[in-house]
């Protein structure tokens, strides 16, 4: 990861205090409060059906407020956002994790088909996206844009591979930008309109959620849960399990089997050539050659310069994002519920405490991730073979999943106006494989969980 923090962030995020921090809190409690008493809207299309979430209107409600140009939001509010961001990730986990503990008979038993399915989430994109970025000659970026979903890790993999300054990392800044601006969104429709359809297991859905991005998962398990409300217990566990595999496996099957299968795979659809529509004109001679690859370098010296005035970070101390989500999670899961009730203050106590005491081991060991010990913990302290096991479980299950992907997507939506000129940079055709590839990593994925899930039962 060192390649990405080079060259996307600053090596020492800027710190804020409340004084910046508050009004994007407010900002974020009045938006979750809002969208919690919208509620959801359903869609007929037919042959399925679409749900329109909280959560979804949240991270539209929050973009419109990042974005309207009436009362702008500053860079620093933008960045403190996303600051707030990190941390609502980090109860998203806990209370996912505290989901897989009762769900652990059931995890060890569909353990093949959990395996199986990462196929689809590390190769999908290639077997879809890639042709249809050849197809639209996008070049060399094709490689980045299209061998995983695996979203931080991907920059870390090309850098180190082709460095900075190539085609294939531009092709990769490309996808991260178009699924943080689009990809809970899209896979929040998807996911509702294939759940809607009845033809897949939910579990097998729940693992094809698991596309490595935090967001995208708890977006798609929304609306999977929406569809199949009585096994919501089992469908979060699994999808909570899934993205964790597709993140820890992503990094070795892509430097070692996705990336270069997906540089093979381009240079046979492109017969070895790079074939990109390059902004230059088209070169006629030696001399339009040169001119058209200088501009071609240029805007990809833009694109990273604006991507990493984007990227830099401000840090929030956690003395302050840990009790702010703690209150607008209260406050969101009360309007959500029409009434105050002690017991999700007591839920989200007992997930502070594991979020609180993985941070530290964290910080500790320096080699186990926070997220990593939130999850382990989690799962061990709620499982059958735990002492506390059934009151933890059902203490925290007062707090609605739904609720705090909601906060999640309220305030990266807040965060997304910096990323807008990001987007006119990566072009009309980022979008179609954008879209083609969530879709094939999550369907993929999904038809392999059934048919090992079907032929392990």
């Amino acid at each position: 990861m060192a390649g990405t923090a080079a060259t996307t962030a600053p090596t020492s995020p800027a710190g804020v205090g409340l004084r910046h921090a508050w009004p994007v809190l407010l900002l974020a409690l009045a938006i979750s409060s809002l969208c919690e008493v919208i509620g959801q809207v359903s869609l007929d299309v037919g042959i399925g059906t679409i749900v329109l979430f909280p959560m979804v209107w949240g991270i539209l409600i929050g973009t419109v407020v990042s974005v309207q140009k009436l009362k702008p939001m500053s860079l620093t509010s933008q960045k403190v956002a996303s600051a707030v961001v990190s941390a609502a990730v980090m109860f998203l986990v806990a209370r996912l994790a505290f989901n897989i503990g009762p769900s652990l008979p059931d995890l060890v038993d569909a353990g093949p088909a959990l395996l199986l399915q990462e196929v689809g989430h590390l190769l999908g994109t290639i077997c879809l996206a890639l042709p249809l970025a050849v197809l639209l000659r996008m070049g060399r970026s094709t490689v980045g844009a299209t061998f995983s979903l695996d979203r931080e890790p991907s920059f870390a993999i090309v850098s180190e591979k082709y460095g900075a300054d190539s085609d294939e990392y531009r092709g990769v800044l490309g996808m991260y930008v178009f699924g943080t601006l689009f990809g809970a969104v899209y896979i929040t429709l998807l996911a509702s309109f294939i759940s809607s359809l009845k033809v897949f297991d939910p579990l097998a859905l729940a693992m094809g959620a698991g596309v490595g991005s935090g967001s995208m998962m708890a977006a798609a398990t929304g609306s999977i849960i929406a569809e199949y409300p009585a096994q919501e217990q089992g469908i979060t566990a699994m999808a909570a399990v899934a993205n964790l595999l597709t993140t820890v496996l992503g990094v070795y099957v892509g430097i070692y089997v996705a990336l270069p299968l997906a540089r093979r795979l381009y240079a046979a659809l492109t017969r070895g050539r790079d074939d990109a529509q390059v902004v230059a004109p088209a070169a006629t001679g030696r001399h339009d050659a040169v001119q058209a690859s200088a501009a071609q370098d240029e805007a990809n010296r833009t694109f990273r310069e604006q991507f990493a005035a984007a990227s830099a970070t401000v840090s929030l101390p956690l003395v302050i994002s840990i009790p702010a989500i703690v209150l607008i999670g209260v406050v969101t899961a009360s309007v959500s519920a029409g009434a105050f009730s002690w017991d999700v203050v007591i839920g989200y106590a007992e997930i502070t405490a594991l979020v609180v005491v993985s941070l530290i081991l964290g910080k500790a060991t320096r080699v186990v991730s926070p997220i990593i010990w939130i999850t382990t913990l989690g799962a061990l302290a709620s499982s059958p073979w735990s002492p506390i096991g059934e009151p933890l479980a059902t203490s925290v299950s007062s707090i609605s999943l739904l609720s705090l992907a909601t906060i999640m997507l309220a305030t990266a939506g807040l965060s997304l106006g910096k990323d807008l000129p990001l987007l006119r940079n990566i072009g009309w055709k980022m979008i179609p494989v954008g879209l083609v590839a969530i879709t094939a990593s999550f369907v993929l994925s999904a038809v392999i969980a059934e048919f090992a899930l079907g032929f392990w039962s």
